[in-house]
């Protein structure tokens, strides 16, 4: 699995990426996690506002901080 933080170092965008983290970690999910922060870079998801969670190239949340529990659903259903 692919996972891709995308977001410019803000606090909203450090906190997704910790939480996402976690869920991978205490779940025992097999991933590559990428921070993305090159704008041109995350432009090319047709994203306006970060932080933004992409998993195996698909945008799954973008402009919010979803909780622990949702990130793993998320990440469930691209096992």
């Amino acid at each position: 699995m692919d996972i891709k933080i995308l977001g410019s170092g803000c606090p909203k965008c450090k906190s997704l990426e910790k939480i996402t983290r976690q869920v991978v970690e205490e779940n025992g999910i097999e991933a590559t996690m990428t921070k993305v922060e090159d704008i041109m870079e995350i432009m090319q998801f047709n994203i306006m506002t970060t932080p933004a969670l992409v998993v195996n190239g698909k945008v799954e949340v973008k402009g919010r901080v979803p909780s622990a529990e949702e990130i793993l659903q998320i990440l469930k259903k691209h096992q």
